[in-house]
């Protein structure tokens, strides 16, 4: 297999309400570049939630008293601990400055996701402006994904991502939290390897491995490289109803021996 990971040149600041349809095409368009069928595109979560408006300004946040005191205990705002609490099903682990939870879509996350760092709105100070993730990510895949047959009549596969950290590791890694048009999650269970032993317990998250590819070219600082183009790879379409988008991904509670 032969992969080129390419970032899209010109895309602008995405405000709420833009097309990330046509931005991204035109992005294209510059660098002399169209989609193909069997295309994977990956975007950074962010500018998928700024063009859905998922900004929140903790000014019109009011904490609760669960919120005001979980804030003391890890040295955070509480109007965005409450935020925190808004998205989230639990609170999986906290210490001062640290607060990870269970993200409403599922996944375990730091700040159920929310971020503060390269986003601006008029009249609101910087340390008040929260964006949020998209409703939901697999649907807004899908909606990009759709938009793009639309216009020009060919199938794609599309990630959204963002930086996760994780258990055991230093540093954040860009993870699939949207998917439409590709398989999640490879089983490979009761295949062979190249000796014909079976294979008992071989999955590929092949999403999470796609986006991270994609997060290392997009960068995390002054970068502005929010979609990469991700050729080679020919995605396969979910076998079934219940494998498509990021869920298969997600280990379920009862399984995860650490929480």
């Amino acid at each position: 297999m032969k992969l080129s990971l390419t970032s899209i040149d010109n895309i602008p600041m995405v405000e709420p309400g833009d097309d990330l349809v046509e931005i991204i095409l035109a992005g294209l368009a510059s660098m002399g570049e169209t989609l193909q069928s069997g295309d994977v595109l990956v975007l950074a979560q962010k500018i998928v939630s700024k063009a859905e408006n998922q900004y929140v300004n903790l000014n019109d946040i009011t904490p609760t008293e669960a919120a005001v005191l979980l804030g003391q205990e890890v040295d955070k705002d509480p109007r965005k601990v409450q935020v925190i609490l808004n998205e989230s099903n639990e609170v999986v682990r906290k210490r001062p400055g640290v607060l990870i939870v269970e993200h409403r879509l599922g996944f375990v996350a730091a700040n159920a996701g929310i971020d503060q760092s390269n986003i601006y709105q008029a009249g609101v100070d910087g340390d008040d402006l929260c964006l949020l993730l998209p409703l939901d990510p697999d649907a807004s895949a899908q909606a990009l994904r759709r938009g793009i047959a639309d216009r020009l009549d060919i199938d794609v596969g599309v990630i959204i991502n963002d930086s996760i950290g994780r258990a055991w590791r230093i540093g954040t890694v860009g993870l699939a939290i949207g998917v439409a048009g590709l398989t999640a999650l490879e089983d490979y269970v009761g295949g062979t390897d190249i000796f014909g032993r079976e294979l008992l317990v071989t999955q590929v998250a092949a999403a999470d491995e796609l986006a991270a590819g994609a997060s290392l070219v997009m960068g995390q600082t002054t970068e502005k490289a929010p979609v990469v183009l991700i050729r080679g790879y020919q995605p396969q379409a979910p076998s079934a109803p219940e494998l498509t988008g990021v869920k298969p991904l997600l280990r379920p509670k009862a399984m995860d021996m650490f929480r």
